[in-house]
């Protein structure tokens, strides 16, 4: 059996053109140029608004604007210069000593009631004694002066905008007086009354009334018046007598109660309460004499000698206060403080009201002397007022 024989295939592949296919060598040409398209012309707008029809009524122009107001004679230019009357910061003139002089009575008559009092202690006696003869050292002691000033003499601190107008003007005046700012402090009063007060060792206190009432010259001139107590020495001298009389003060208030409800018991005896009167005082009088020289019957002149020592006070610090250059912004003050005294009693007056003129011995209490009397003083400081506009 024969085997079938493989297939024969051609060796050679077949045969194929061998130059390739012709294409175009350049590209189709195609417009370069966009289609034109015709140009729309841009909107018109009106170039100028419409026409408004006018109101039926006519119109009239706004006001014109009132022209500010011209500046007080007495605004100040606070040049801060220095005029400095004395080196001292505080001191005690004349007018201080006297008045610590006049106080010796009441201070003898307290010191006298404290050591009656202090009896009742026993040993303890003379601590009590020797601490009131030291509290009189509080009179300069920061923290019981602002006490004293908060709650005895409700004053209070100024706000910030009450500062913005007040340092200024207080930074004149210490500098015209050569006093560094720290020595004394600013208090403000709620009070519509033009008045200000020099109190303890280191408050100057002012009323809002003048704060906000006054052109800068005047609240100036009102705060150098009380600079000049400060200076004086008149503030604490005063307070000082004060608190060493008010032991003596309270047991003659006591006294004289006692001897009113006597006389009032003894009432039924016409004679005697005049004849209870009469020994009280005697034994008392009898008993000064003997143990005090009779210095503590003087109290009973001691109002009014204490009001002329304070006119005499008023004097000097409005002195003070002319030297540093504000006499005529304080003469201005005091003609207005007159002049609302007058206006008051022609008011009372016109209404009916009896106005009660004083006596000359009233007048004698007077701590304040009148305002005619302290402008005659002014009289030879008054002329052109110094930094004023």
């Amino acid at each position: 059996m024969t085997e079938p024989s493989e297939p024969r295939y051609p060796q050679a592949p077949p045969q194929y053109p061998q130059a390739p296919p012709q294409y175009p060598q350049a590209p189709p040409q195609y417009p370069q140029a966009p289609p034109q398209y015709p140009a729309s012309p841009p909107p018109a707008y009106p170039t100028q608004p419409p026409e408004r029809p006018a109101p039926p009524y006519p119109r009239t122009p706004p006001p014109a604007a009132p022209p500010p107001p011209a500046p007080h004679p007495h605004e100040l230019r606070f040049e801060q210069r220095r005029v400095h009357i004395s080196e001292r910061q505080r001191g005690a003139d004349d007018t201080a000593i006297g008045g610590l002089l006049l106080h010796v009575p009441n201070f003898l008559c307290s010191l006298l009631v404290v050591g009656l009092v202090s009896m009742f202690f026993g040993a303890l006696g003379i601590v009590l004694v020797l601490a009131w003869l030291a509290s009189g050292a509080l009179v300069f002691h920061r923290p019981t002066e602002r006490a004293l000033a908060r709650y005895v003499l409700k004053l209070r601190p100024p706000t910030p905008q009450e500062l913005a107008r007040l340092v200024p003007v207080w930074r004149e005046v210490l500098a015209r007086a050569g006093i560094e700012q720290h020595t004394y402090e600013l208090w403000v009063e709620d009070s519509e009354e033009l008045n200000a007060v020099a109190a303890a060792g280191h408050m100057v206190g002012v009323t809002r009334f003048a704060l906000e009432r006054l052109p800068s010259g005047q609240l100036a001139a009102v705060l150098a018046h009380e600079l000049g107590h400060h200076v004086g020495g008149h503030s604490w001298s005063g307070l000082l007598g004060y608190w060493y009389a008010l032991p003596g003060r309270i047991a003659w208030r006591l006294m004289l109660i006692l001897t009113y409800v006597a006389i009032r018991v003894s009432g039924v005896f016409f004679w005697a309460g005049p004849l209870l009167v009469v020994i009280v005082f005697g034994v008392v009088a009898i008993a000064t004499i003997g143990f005090l020289y009779g210095l503590p019957l003087l109290v009973l002149l001691m109002p009014y000698l204490l009001a002329a020592v304070g006119r005499r006070a008023e004097f000097h610090a409005d002195q003070q206060a002319a030297a540093l250059g504000f006499a005529p912004m304080l003469a201005e003050v005091l003609s207005r403080l007159h002049a609302s005294e007058q206006h008051a009693a022609a008011v009372a007056a016109a209404g009916g009201k009896r106005v009660k003129r004083q006596g000359a011995l009233a007048r004698l209490l007077d701590s304040h002397p009148a305002y005619p009397a302290r402008l005659e003083r002014l009289g030879p400081y008054l002329g052109p007022p110094t930094g004023a506009v």
